[in-house]
């Protein structure tokens, strides 16, 4: 595998390599907290919570720093038996993720409202915004900026990551992770 040279090579250990996840995981999870914070101040209450995994799907992939800090710290849970096809791999049979404290980016931010800068049909910039579909409830055009979670800067972050450690952009199954693949 040409990444896994490419780490060797140039001497990233898969605890540096976790370390450097962790640290990015952290700086997502302050900003989304705020994010969070600022939805409840003006009373929105996303439906997203603990138990709710209707976003859990089996085609999710992750970059390959995400995946070597799954592997790195859940082992054991890469040795069971995944979750049946259709939903994510990790999830068990109640539905909750077994690897919740390293769950990837998308995980962290998913069922937010999300905003984004795209061009119009005149190639001008024009802002759109979304939100899973179980937080319909949200009118997104009432939101501020700072109560919409912003794509661009992390996941630009989380792509020189992969490419400064593995010298790629590659991407990897959550499914592909297990060890006992079904």
């Amino acid at each position: 595998m040409v990444s896994e040279e490419y780490r060797q090579k140039n001497g990233f250990t898969p605890e540096q390599i976790a370390n450097t996840m962790e640290r990015f995981y952290d700086r997502v999870d302050v900003a989304t907290q705020k994010t969070l914070d600022a939805l409840a101040h003006d009373g929105f209450k996303l439906h997203c919570q603990k138990g709710c995994c209707a976003c859990c799907r089996d085609d999710l992939t992750v970059t390959q720093g995400e995946a070597a800090l799954i592997r790195n710290k859940c082992g054991d849970v890469l040795n069971e038996i995944p979750h049946k096809k259709g939903a994510c791999a990790f999830l068990d049979e109640s539905g909750a993720c077994r690897i919740y404290a390293v769950r990837p980016y998308i995980c962290r931010t998913h069922g937010l409202p999300l905003r984004w800068t795209d061009e119009d049909e005149n190639g001008d910039d024009c802002e759109e915004r979304d939100i899973c579909d179980l937080n319909r409830h949200i009118d997104l055009v009432a939101l501020m900026r700072e109560q919409c979670w912003t794509l661009g800067l992390p996941e630009l972050q989380l792509s020189q990551m992969n490419r400064i450690t593995f010298g790629n952009d590659e991407r990897v199954s959550l499914r592909a992770l297990f060890n006992n693949l079904n």
